[in-house]
């Protein structure tokens, strides 16, 4: 088990109490990305977490399968989604990498609060493109809070001595190439909250 792993099993039994302290930008992001769900879709939520978007979007879509590094979050994904008696959602304890995912699988693929955790970011962008259908969407929200912020100086400096895990820091420019790099073309682009620079990004899949 590696230390990101760790980390997010230990945050596991608090997180949705957490997460769920922005509620308004949480009920912001559930709508949003309603609108790009279509009953036919084949959703994959990659790093979901306790599956608080997952289970929302379940009703609205065919299937969704969410994924994720911390067995413990799964644990509590695969938990609500019993208690909810939500039938079409598959939780697995893995990485985007995984060959069970084929390549053209999914008509959207999530990634929220997920980009700056990455350590090597292209690559698995790389792999969303891969898994997506063409004309597949990617929807992501991401802190864009550049190097230079108080803030991204104090997470970075968190993050290099080992309290939180890795992290990178990006603004909204360096976040966009990074996607458009990888023959995305991005469709909406929206601040959700000034305060921690949270970008609502949707891309489609040239």
């Amino acid at each position: 088990m590696d230390k990101s792993e760790k980390f997010w099993n230990k945050s596991a039994n608090g997180y949705d109490k957490e997460e769920m302290k922005d509620r308004d930008v949480r009920i912001k992001i559930l709508e949003k990305t309603k609108k790009y769900l279509k009953k036919k879709d084949s959703v994959l939520d990659y790093g979901c977490a306790t599956g608080i978007l997952a289970n929302e979007i379940a009703g609205d879509v065919e299937m969704v399968y969410g994924m994720d590094i911390s067995s413990k979050m799964i644990q509590i994904a695969k938990n609500n989604a019993s208690k909810l008696d939500i039938q079409n959602v598959k939780y697995t304890h893995t990485t985007i990498f995984d060959e069970n995912y084929k390549s053209g699988t999914f008509d959207v693929i999530l990634g929220v609060y997920l980009l700056h955790l990455l350590e090597d970011m292209p690559k698995a962008i790389n792999r969303i493109h891969e898994l997506l259908k063409p004309g597949g969407l990617f929807i992501s929200v991401t802190p864009c809070l550049g190097k230079r912020s108080l803030t991204g100086i104090s997470l970075s400096f968190f993050s290099k001595i080992g309290l939180i895990p890795s992290l990178k820091t990006y603004n909204i420019s360096e976040l966009e190439g990074s996607i458009t790099n990888m023959d995305f073309k991005i469709i909406e682009s929206e601040c959700l909250q000034k305060r921690g620079q949270q970008y609502f990004i949707v891309a489609k899949k040239n």
